[in-house]
């Protein structure tokens, strides 16, 4: 399948709370999708770990990640844990690429979740994986990296934030 087109900030379908999926035939389609995009978008931009089925424009409780090696498709992910535990980092999002958002995530979380062969699994994740799983888990709610800012000061262009901390992974977790 092709890449699809990313929804951009200000298109009202991100705001929706995405629907459970039913159909495994369904959720194969939009995970294909899914991957060939995040690809698309990592050649094109050069970062990208995850991606939601609502940002290809398909309401469906589907995300596909790339973490560290390893390939995650979850369909109908749901919340096992959130750890009290919290630490701050600049996301960015494919949703709006150019903007990084200074924002409070749990330092550990656990999921449990539908793998793309129907089987239901479980993971536990901190620090990096913990982070990207809390930011496609909003998207299936409806909730966007914006709305976690810290304060009104929590906002930065990706242009800005390369020049106040160069090129410093370290600062940028996504």
């Amino acid at each position: 399948m092709p890449a699809r087109r990313i929804l951009q900030l200000g298109d009202p379908l991100l705001r929706e709370i995405s629907r459970p999926v039913s159909d495994r035939a369904e959720s194969a389609e939009v995970i294909t999708d899914l991957r060939d995009t995040l690809h698309e978008f990592q050649r094109s931009h050069g970062f990208g770990r995850g991606i939601s089925a609502v940002q290809i424009g398909v309401p469906s409780r589907i995300i596909y990640m790339e973490f560290a090696g390893a390939s995650y498709f979850m369909v109908n992910p749901e919340w096992l844990h959130r750890s009290k535990e919290a630490f701050r980092l600049w996301d960015d999002c494919f949703s709006f690429p150019n903007l990084l958002v200074y924002l409070e995530r749990s330092k550990t979380v656990s999921i449990r979740y539908r793998d793309d062969s129907g089987s239901m699994q479980a993971l536990e994740a901190s620090d990096a994986l913990s982070e990207l799983i809390q930011h496609e888990m909003d998207h299936l709610d409806g909730i966007l990296a914006i709305d976690r800012a810290l304060d009104k000061n929590s906002l930065c262009t990706r242009e800005e934030w390369l020049r106040r901390y160069g090129r410093d992974i370290g600062k940028l977790v996504k």
